[in-house]
């Protein structure tokens, strides 16, 4: 058979499957260089961001205040000011990466991020409901929005999965809750006192500025329980790419992993979003960077994370210190997220839609 094979031009079996072999390790490759790359980046970006301000202090001075020493002038400015600032940032941003990643896939459309189909639009409803009707702030405004990130969620599942679970409705139901939710937010703001208007925007621009241990700590607890749980099951994420069918065939529980997957990256959103506000389009971005980036086949889930992290720390670098005036990080990531939108869009249009 391999002779008739080879006779008709066709590379014989053992060769096919050498190619084969030898193209996944060249994947596999790639996908941990560019994984590593991409942390050495954070890590670097993370430490320039410790260093810098009004006043700079040298790696020695951030790592004995990280170390618990007391250096005059570093305890205060690194240690209360920029290390959970930051902190925060890496956070957010890798639960952002991560639970745009696992929409995008499970939806097999790089439209179904969580800034198109309400979920951020629920998050910031409800904390204005908070700061304007109920007078709320800081921690109970950020219970509230995590509440109402998660209620939304579970609207726009519910409202979905009628008639069997179809990806292109629940991106439709999405856009349409979050269109609501939009003239919920606008209606309750027309009607605020000028000082509500201003915390309510600074909250719904998505800001790094009330950074503090206790805002962070729910967003690290959640992070340290479900991205290694949804980092182990990230070949089963890879599989449902292919489709329910398909993935059935490969011996993957769909159901189970879409339903872990969607809680996972909502229950990320949620916290996320609570801590910092929704920061525009660092979900949205994070996934089809980290595709590019990696290539094909590729477990997008660390690498996507990873992104997420330089967007935030980066784009608050960047509006901390690259202008005359300081602007927060939801102000530049939205500034490079709408032309992106617009890119993606013409791609996707283009290509038919995928990663």
């Amino acid at each position: 058979m391999s002779a008739i094979n080879t006779a008709r031009g066709a590379a014989p079996l053992d060769d096919r499957t050498a190619a084969i072999v030898a193209g996944r390790r060249a994947r596999h490759r790639r996908h941990a260089r560019t994984s590593i790359l991409l942390g050495i980046l954070v890590f670097v970006l993370f430490s320039i961001a410790l260093m810098v301000g009004n006043t700079f202090y040298g790696p020695d001075e951030v790592i004995r205040v990280i170390l618990g020493e007391t250096v005059p002038g570093a305890s205060f400015t690194v240690g209360e000011l920029r290390l959970p600032r930051y902190v925060l940032a890496v956070l957010a941003g890798a639960a952002f990466g991560i639970a745009g990643v696992s929409f995008q896939t499970l939806l097999r459309n790089p439209l179904a991020s969580p800034d198109i189909i309400g979920i951020a639009d629920g998050a910031g409803a409800a904390a204005v409901i908070g700061i304007v009707v109920l007078s709320l702030d800081g921690t109970m405004v950020s219970a509230l929005a995590l509440a109402g990130a998660l209620l939304t969620a579970g609207a726009v599942y519910l409202l979905s999965i009628k008639g069997g679970f179809a990806g292109t409705r629940l991106i439709l139901i999405g856009i349409g809750i979050a269109a609501m939710l939009h003239s919920v937010i606008s209606y309750v703001l027309s009607r605020a006192a000028q000082w509500d208007i201003q915390t309510a925007m600074q909250w719904l621009t998505g800001s790094l500025n009330n950074a503090s241990w206790e805002r962070l700590v729910p967003l690290a607890i959640a992070a340290a329980v479900i991205v290694p749980l949804m980092l182990l099951h990230g070949k089963a994420l890879g599989a449902m790419q292919l489709g329910d069918d398909s993935a059935a065939g490969l011996g993957i529980r769909v159901t189970p992993t879409r339903l872990l997957f969607i809680l996972g990256a909502v229950t990320l959103l949620a916290f996320a979003t609570s801590a910092t506000g929704p920061i525009a389009f660092v979900a949205f971005m994070s996934g089809p960077i980290a595709a590019r980036l990696t290539g094909p086949g590729a477990n997008l889930l660390l690498p996507s994370a990873f992104v997420g992290a330089i967007l935030v720390v980066g784009g608050d670098l960047i509006g901390q210190f690259a202008f005359g005036e300081r602007y927060p990080v939801g102000v530049i990531t939205g500034v490079l997220g709408a032309p992106y939108l617009i890119y993606l869009l013409i791609r996707t249009n283009r290509s038919g839609g995928s990663l």
